[in-house]
């Protein structure tokens, strides 16, 4: 969940569990679990079968979809203006953004399964609800319990790559920038630490770290925040520009870092890579956290307390985070007659 952060990130990134009969309301309209019960009562079953076939063959995916839902909902709600390829006015899309662009990943798979709830159902299903459900199977995918996901929304009708930046966060970006930014969204400090947990998935650039390796400031070289033991083993997947080791990795073809302007591409989680789980936090305590914005929630006041929380607690952490993202998938949702529901998700009707 960076400016350009992370190719299979997450964010990465609440207070109540939905049952069958409860639901959401927002603005006059509500979001609700089965919702197409029945409109497209196989709906969510043709996601899942989608959903687990790519996942299996890429477990990458699951981390991609999670932060293809983040950056759709943080710019303009949840209404799957992310997926759009243009709009009629022709302005650069979301997609296009510096925090999207080669980073963005799980497209193909929500273009997919829309192809198939078309077949059976069309004109039914939002793409933004395809896109909640979707995430949640790849959630379940990567460890946690299944959680039922209200459904509702509606389709966007613009996207615009300018609206991204402002919205989603850097690695740099500081706690507190992070913090109010999901305030403004209508989160709390303790739902942005625990989606942040995303982040125990999924894979970042070495552009992204190089700076917390060799050149963080003008009095330390390396992130006095950074463990020792860990900086030499990113040192040795990310070396610096220039250095003996960079040299031979291109010799033998794995100088990835210098034929990509992004750089070769890192675990999030060196432990459990593919498994949300609270590792993340644990690592954030070690001082063994791959991005800075991430290290910083560790020692600052507002958010250390509940990464020490989620340290000790599995179960309280996996509780909180499918609670939080159904938080998530609420933020600015198109409902009732807004919007429309998009035949094709990358473009509008």
């Amino acid at each position: 969940m960076a400016l350009g952060c992370v190719t299979i990130v997450t964010i990465f990134i609440f207070c109540f569990m939905l049952h069958a009969s409860e639901a959401i309301i927002v603005g006059g309209n509500s979001l609700h679990v089965g919702f197409y019960d029945n409109t497209c009562p196989q709906v969510e079953k043709i996601v899942a079968d989608v959903v687990d076939n790519a996942i299996s063959e890429d477990r990458g995916l699951a981390a991609g979809l999670i932060r293809l839902f983040f950056h759709d909902c943080f710019v303009n709600g949840c209404d799957a203006s992310i997926l759009l390829d243009s709009t009629p006015s022709d302005e650069p899309v979301e997609k296009e953004s510096p925090a999207n662009g080669k980073t963005i990943r799980g497209l193909e798979i929500i273009d997919e399964i829309k192809d198939q709830i078309e077949e059976q159902c069309p004109a039914t299903v939002s793409c933004a609800d395809i896109l909640a459900f979707a995430t949640r199977d790849a959630v379940v995918h990567s460890g946690l319990s299944n959680y039922p996901v209200p459904a509702g929304r509606r389709d966007g009708l613009s996207s615009r790559s300018a609206d991204v930046l402002g919205n989603i966060f850097g690695p740099k970006s500081s706690v507190d920038e992070i913090t109010e930014g999901f305030i403004r969204k209508g989160l709390t400090v303790e739902e942005m630490v625990v989606l942040t947990g995303a982040h125990s998935i999924g894979k970042s650039h070495c552009k992204f770290i190089t700076e917390r390796l060799y050149n963080h400031s003008s009095t330390n070289t390396k992130d006095p925040n950074l463990d020792d033991a860990h900086a030499n083993y990113l040192s040795r997947k990310c070396p610096a520009r220039g250095s003996l080791l960079a040299e031979f990795l291109g010799k033998i073809g794995l100088g990835g870092f210098f034929v990509d302007e992004l750089g070769n591409l890192v675990d999030l989680d060196q432990v459990t890579p593919v498994i949300l789980d609270n590792a993340f936090y644990i690592n954030l305590l070690h001082r063994r956290s791959l991005l800075q914005s991430d290290q910083a929630m560790a020692f600052h006041p507002r958010t250390s307390e509940i990464v020490q929380r989620m340290a000790v607690d599995q179960r309280e952490w996996s509780k909180k985070f499918t609670m939080a993202m159904n938080q998530l998938g609420r933020v600015d949702v198109l409902t009732g007659e807004q919007g429309e529901i998009r035949k094709n998700c990358r473009a509008v009707n």
